[in-house]
């Protein structure tokens, strides 16, 4: 099970595209996978025949995890007996497979069916499978030597908001609490009340109101990249103090640059042109700037990044993944443009590969493109700022002319909001960020950045 992102710690097996017995070519896709950050295809480690499968469709396993067997060795695959050949490799329980065999990992997708397990399981010892609410199952999530020594010192996890993703808590935050007082003292003051929510602030718990579906409606389960997505969700909301600010941009320039470009460009470079590579690279000069929009959160520490990863928000139809420009700061127009253009592409196809949605230091969504005037985003965490891009369309704007007179002219504009984290950034940082995207939008020379 290959680990798609640094906060993602399982995996779910969306379906097997290959069957026990089949010949495997390397870099064939074998599986697909997806998870809160990505949905994607795997290809094979190695050529080989597949010839045991140790993870069936709809199961979560930890990355790292044993998903499958290839035998690279033609002749010994064939002397023995193939488990379950010409049957569904998500139909195939584990069992004892040949002495010498490569390893295939694999990555999580939500389940679309339900099996029983295999034998010899995946899931490690001392693993109790999670029950009770979605909010309970997000928040006991803990590897086996957190819920050791959470028991040596009488810690209870549930109680602990943790700093993993979606709340996790981690050995850190375990270190944490026995370095400030120690054993169920000291987790008592970072624990929420009996009964209380896990949105709410302490002191303030609430029960949320039992769903019952009424005649006709349809019920349906969350898939893997929604269920962390939620919580994901939640958790930033959670974690940072939400504020944004909108601003109002005169695209104008960029447009008729663009539309004079335009032709050429995709002659000679093959790639679409639109506002985006243009508007990522002023993000980018932006953050020069203003360093502490590109930073992250560490306990009572900024750290402030030195790369300027950008991720792009791409809207999927089955959810939202966030794919990242790496060194955005090196990228020309033309670098810009392919990079943005070759991960949509690829998010789409499910052909993105686990370094492409990591790392990102800033991030920038467009919900313009399907009509949305503006919005006021949730902060990926631990990033402590996004970008958000209204529809652009054309407006009647008033404009004060050389001779001091104003009249009024058609202007291609966009609203721009930035949500950003209020815990290390001000509002006037986020504000002159945002003045100086607009300056550099609405001055740009006509030949281009």
């Amino acid at each position: 099970m290959p680990q798609m992102g640094e906060s993602i710690a399982e995996g779910t097996m969306s379906r097997w595209l290959k069957r026990v017995g089949d010949t495997v070519k390397r870099d064939e896709p074998l599986f697909e996978i997806s998870t809160d950050k990505v949905d994607a295809e795997i290809p094979s480690p190695s050529a080989g025949i597949l010839v045991e499968v140790l993870v069936i469709d709809g199961q979560t396993v930890p990355v790292q995890t044993v998903v499958a067997r290839l035998e690279t060795d033609a002749a010994l695959a064939t002397s023995q007996p193939a488990q379950g050949a010409g049957v569904l490799a998500s139909d195939v329980a584990a069992a004892g497979g040949p002495p010498e065999k490569k390893v295939a990992a694999q990555t999580p997708t939500p389940p679309h069916h339900s099996a029983a397990a295999p034998t010899g399981s995946a899931t490690p010892a001392g693993e109790t499978p999670p029950t009770g609410s979605f909010e309970e199952r997000i928040r006991s999530k803990s590897s086996p030597l957190v819920r050791k020594i959470a028991a040596e010192h009488g810690i209870e996890i549930a109680g602990l908001q943790g700093s993993g993703v979606a709340g996790r808590v981690t050995k850190r935050d375990i270190m944490q609490v026995l370095e400030s007082g120690g054993s169920a003292q000291g987790a008592a003051t970072a624990s929420v009340a009996p009964g209380a929510s896990m949105y709410a602030p302490g002191g303030y718990g609430f029960d949320a109101p039992t769903v019952h579906p009424w005649p006709g409606d349809v019920v349906e389960p969350m898939s893997k990249m929604r269920r962390l997505t939620a919580g994901h969700m939640v958790f930033s909301k959670h974690t940072s103090a939400h504020v944004t600010t909108f601003f109002e941009v005169d695209l104008t320039r960029v447009a008729r640059i663009r539309q004079k470009m335009r032709a050429d460009f995709e002659a000679q470079h093959g790639e679409k042109l639109t506002f985006l590579p243009f508007i990522t690279q002023a993000t980018v000069q932006g953050l020069r700037k203003f360093p502490v929009l590109n930073a992250a959160v560490r306990g009572t520490d900024i750290v402030f990044r030195k790369q300027y990863n950008i991720g792009i928000a791409v809207a999927l139809d089955w959810g939202l993944i966030v794919p990242v420009i790496k060194h955005a700061d090196t990228l020309s127009l033309v670098g810009l443009t392919r990079g943005i253009n070759d991960l949509a592409q690829r998010a789409r196809s499910k052909k993105l590969r686990p370094e492409d949605v990591q790392d990102a230091s800033f991030t920038i969504t467009n919900p313009g493109v399907f009509g949305s005037v503006t919005g006021t985003p949730v902060i990926p965490q631990p990033t402590v700022a996004i970008l958000c891009l209204g529809a652009i369309e054309k407006r009647p704007k008033v404009l004060t002319g050389p001779d001091g007179e104003d009249t009024i002219a058609i202007r291609t504009c966009a609203y721009f909001s930035l949500s950003f984290d209020h815990r290390i950034v001000d509002g006037s940082d986020a504000d002159a960020f945002m003045a100086s995207v607009k300056q550099q939008l609405e001055t740009m020379p006509d030949t281009g950045f």
